[in-house]
């Protein structure tokens, strides 16, 4: 009868090399477990987040994150290496939502608005978002920023400067491409200059800032587009660029 035991090196009674059995499948992680490993990393980035705002990307340290979400450092390591992983996870869902934000403010409805009504909606759903997430505009523009980052950042913010360029050809169908192309990015310039001293109010001082923004590319773009009729073929559905 064959041995049965199946200690590694054992043969049968006939010689034949007894091998170990397969290892089971790994069972799936509960899901209760999942949960809490996704509120974990929730909680870390969101503490990733204030720490950024606080001292800057180049100021933060792994263990002033850890501190910040009242954890231990070898917590935090059970979910991020090191203080990049940490920014880049953040930096792509704060990406994520910013195009989806652009995506909506967008909308190929609101162009058909007055040129002030088409600036509120295009331009309070963007200044909304950076107001909430101030560690956007941090991990956005920063020196030391890991590159993954910053590139995919480059290139929303291309994408954003052609969906700019498209709007004004509607308004602008005879102007040449490099006159739309100095209009939008003079327009992107006032906008990200108006956004920073927003950012550095609340309340009604916010407000009254927001305001003034507005009226800055308000008389800027209106003696340009004002007195012009839209392009058909720039005001139909096409989705906006993301």
């Amino acid at each position: 009868m064959p041995d049965a035991k199946r200690d590694s090196g054992e043969v049968t009674e006939s010689g034949t090399p007894v091998s170990a059995p397969a290892p089971a499948p790994a069972a799936p992680k509960p899901r209760r477990r999942q949960a809490r490993g996704e509120r974990r990393i929730a909680q870390l980035l969101e503490a990733a987040a204030h720490v950024f705002c606080t001292t800057g990307y180049t100021g933060a340290s792994t263990n002033s994150i850890a501190k910040e979400a009242g954890v231990s450092p070898g917590t935090l390591y059970q979910f991020f290496p090191n203080k990049e992983a940490i920014a880049v996870e953040l930096g792509d869902q704060l990406l994520r939502r910013w195009r989806d934000t652009y995506g909506q403010a967008f909308l190929p409805a609101h162009l058909e608005l007055p040129l002030d009504q088409l600036l509120d909606a295009v331009l309070d759903p963007l200044i909304e978002f950076n107001c909430e997430n101030p560690a956007f505009a941090v991990l956005m523009h920063g020196s030391e920023i890991p590159g993954q980052v910053t590139q995919e950042h480059d290139a929303l913010h291309s994408s954003m400067l052609t969906r700019m360029e498209d709007i004004l050809g509607s308004y602008l169908p005879a102007a040449p491409q490099a006159d739309l192309t100095r209009i939008a990015s003079t327009v992107f310039t006032v906008f990200k200059a108006g956004l920073d001293l927003i950012l550095t109010r609340e309340g009604a001082e916010q407000a009254a800032y927001t305001a003034e923004l507005k009226t800055v590319i308000y008389r800027y773009l209106q003696p340009l587009v004002g007195d012009t009729e839209r392009c058909a073929d720039h005001t139909g559905a096409d989705s906006p660029a993301g």
